[in-house]
């Protein structure tokens, strides 16, 4: 792909861009004049838009948000299902200079309370869908609020012209509210330039992303990972999204596979599990898929491997943030290894230090730094939490990995949920993937619990894919499983059996709230 006119990388990696530009214009207005006015940008199961009408609703929809009183530099809270609307109203807020905040679409009245007073936003949109949760937050505040129904109609009468409110490469354009696993989520303030630098180093030098792809991702446009994979790369590329509003099931995301033929499908382990549990009782085409994606949570061997068997693609296991703004480690089709992370995107920085901040030996384990320019600039209103996390330009990302002998990344879990046994640090997982690797398990989590004698001992928690095989049979069988396979002092001590485990949106198991 050629890169839109005035954008350059160096040899290194590192993004010009111009001194005054807005991000809006390489990501739709460009494709005007590159002849895609035709060619389908969006696709649902309701609706086609070509990027003629995207671009054109794009300018509505930032007139409309003028109209209702928002100024460049405001913010506004987009509360929106997963539709061409997002689109809409992200790009057209940020080509009218007002910055878009679109929070997690399954959270509760008290955590929108929290966000609207937090980003001090001067107007609040949202579906239909999300009334029950939304208005009984905004029965308390004193801010205004549309339902995408209404800002829709506003469009309509308004113009469809409208001239982008230029910025600096490294001026505010939108947050991202972190997913809230350990605390409160903070509001990460991204740049003009971030998109840019995902969407050309990931998705095109890494995943190869082409005007010939059709992006599909189960993974929803409100956090990082959503955003890069059904929005920005097909529209960097000029390719095409494909968009469901469902809550994604096996049978959904099969069945929008099956329809939309999307050569690109982006998951979370959380849901590749179930995929694979639903296609060892019946076949399903996926023969359209030239890559699958996975974030969120490390991928196990064992589900790479079946995957692949099933469906003779491969599951290109990564990991990325909502600070770095998508993948920063991954593996590629032409070079991957199941069981790690990959290796790091071209364009960004990583380095493995120990508790005093030096760097770990060969192998060994500590915790993940990263630096790229894609990397939020701050926390709103949280001085503290970004002065702890963004360090001289470099992210800490609170996960402990270790390199293999080949500069393969391993995950071994959130640098506060490892446990220490017998005074040896301990991945939870590791154990965690030795028990999926056990026919009868579906996922799985590790926590530490104490003994009689009050030394932290593995508890693993197990959803089953048949509930009834539980017992203590099958206890005795994962046990021996995890002895013959790990390290003698691994093996869990405990083993609880549950129906689900708690997850964050992006599919991160909180294992905080396993612990007792």
């Amino acid at each position: 792909m050629t890169l839109p006119s005035g954008i350059s990388f160096s040899a290194d990696h590192k993004v010009g861009l111009p001194a005054r530009f807005n991000v809006a214009v390489p990501f739709v207005d460009r494709h005007l004049a590159e002849g895609r006015g035709n060619k389908v940008a969006i696709r649902t199961r309701q609706e086609t838009v070509t990027y003629a009408q995207l671009a054109e609703r794009v300018n509505r929809a930032g007139n409309a948000l003028l109209s209702a009183g928002l100024k460049p530099g405001d913010r506004m809270l987009m509360v929106v299902k997963d539709c061409p609307a997002f689109f809409y109203l992200f790009w057209g807020a940020i080509k009218a200079g007002i910055v878009p905040v679109p929070p997690n679409t399954l959270l509760r009245s008290p955590d929108y309370t929290y966000m609207i007073e937090d980003s001090g936003c001067g107007l609040v949109v949202y579906s239909i869908e999300f009334a029950g949760e939304i208005e009984p937050a905004l029965a308390q505040l004193d801010v205004p609020a549309l339902t995408v129904d209404a800002l829709l109609k506003d469009m309509d009468a308004a113009s469809d012209e409208l001239e982008p409110l230029l910025a600096a490469p490294t001026d505010d354009c939108f947050w991202l509210y972190s997913s809230g696993s350990t605390g409160r989520p903070k509001g990460a303030v991204h740049a003009q330039r971030d998109m840019v630098v995902t969407s050309e180093l990931y998705g095109v030098r890494v995943l190869g992303v082409t005007e010939a792809d059709i992006c599909y991702s189960a993974a929803k446009l409100f956090f990082a990972y959503g955003q890069g994979n059904g929005m920005t790369f097909p529209l960097w590329t000029g390719g095409t999204a494909v968009l469901d509003d469902r809550r994604p099931t096996p049978d959904t995301t099969f069945e929008m596979i099956e329809t939309f033929k999307p050569t690109i499908f982006y998951g979370v382990p959380s849901l590749y599990a179930p995929q694979l549990a639903a296609l060892e009782k019946a076949p399903r085409d996926l023969s359209s898929l030239r890559a699958c994606v996975s974030a969120g949570e490390a991928l196990p061997a064992d589900m790479f491997r079946r995957w692949k068997e099933k469906t003779g693609t491969v599951i290109l296991d990564g990991i990325g943030s909502t600070e770095a703004l998508h993948i920063f480690i991954g593996n590629r089709l032409g070079d991957f290894r199941p069981g790690t992370s990959g290796k790091p995107v071209p364009g960004y920085e990583c380095r493995i230090l120990d508790e005093t901040g030096a760097a770990v030996s060969n192998g060994a384990s500590g915790r993940l730094w990263i630096r790229a320019e894609s990397a939020a600039k701050y926390y709103w209103n949280k001085p503290e939490k970004t002065a702890e996390t963004m360090v001289d330009g470099w992210l800490n990302t609170g996960d402990t990995y270790r390199q293999d002998e080949d500069g393969y990344f391993i995950y071994e879990g959130r640098s506060d949920d490892m446990l220490k046994v017998g005074g040896i640090w301990c991945s939870p997982v590791e154990i965690e993937n030795c028990l999926v690797g056990h026919p009868a398990v579906l996922e799985a989590a590790v926590v530490g619990q104490a003994d009689e004698q009050e030394l932290i001992k593995p508890k693993a928690i197990v959803v089953l894919k048949q509930p009834d095989d539980a017992g203590a049979a099958l206890t005795d069988a994962l046990m021996a499983h995890c002895k013959q396979t790990l390290a003698p002092y691994k093996y869990p001590r405990w083993v609880e059996y549950v129906p689900e485990l708690p997850k964050t949106a992006t599919g991160k198991i909180q294992r905080f709230k396993l612990r007792v």
